[in-house]
């Protein structure tokens, strides 16, 4: 039997970005308001719950693995000290230009948690803030949601709200 699921981007998402760069220290990582109450609703709707996240500083030498792992960590238990559940965090962490198959807009990261929990992506959806996350989700075949302003965005999302609390009642009406 297959699971229905929502890939979460984590940055701009699940955290606030600092400027136009992610956390890359544990001490910088904080979680939206609401998110973990909005990932427990999906955890009680049966959805899995995946956070695929392009870190290419790993790659570029900003931040290294250990730092992004503690990142992820602390970005879980937070998450469960709300009674939320991440089933899985999938980063590339490959440079940007490399030409990687699991860098977003490329699908690799959706299609093999996919593949690993038997997921119908007809019946999923992908969550993001950018163009990026949007043709990720259009290429895996999941359903879109952008979180922007209406200054944001050149690609046609299925629907755009104004953060992840939103996206959810979207996904949990339908």
């Amino acid at each position: 039997m297959q699971s229905k699921a929502v890939f979460l981007d984590r940055d701009g998402v699940i955290n606030p970005s600092y400027g136009t760069r992610p956390p890359n220290h544990p001490q910088e990582f904080t979680l939206f308001p609401g998110v973990g109450e909005a990932i427990h609703k999906l955890n009680m709707a049966n959805y899995k719950v995946f956070v695929v996240t392009n870190q290419g500083g790993v790659g570029l030498g900003y931040m290294s693995k250990e730092q992004l792992d503690k990142i992820h960590q602390d970005m879980i238990n937070q998450i469960q000290a709300l009674d939320g559940k991440i089933d899985q965090v999938m980063a590339c962490i490959h440079k940007p230009w490399v030409g990687c198959a699991c860098r977003k807009p490329k699908p690799g990261m959706i299609t093999s948690l996919a593949k690993q929990y038997t997921i119908n992506l007809a019946d999923s959806y992908i969550v993001g803030d950018r163009d990026v996350d949007i043709q990720a989700g259009q290429a895996g075949g999941t359903k879109t949601i952008l979180i922007c302003d209406s200054n944001q965005g050149n690609i046609e999302a299925d629907y755009v709200v104004g953060d992840l609390t939103q996206a959810v009642e979207i996904i949990l009406a339908n």
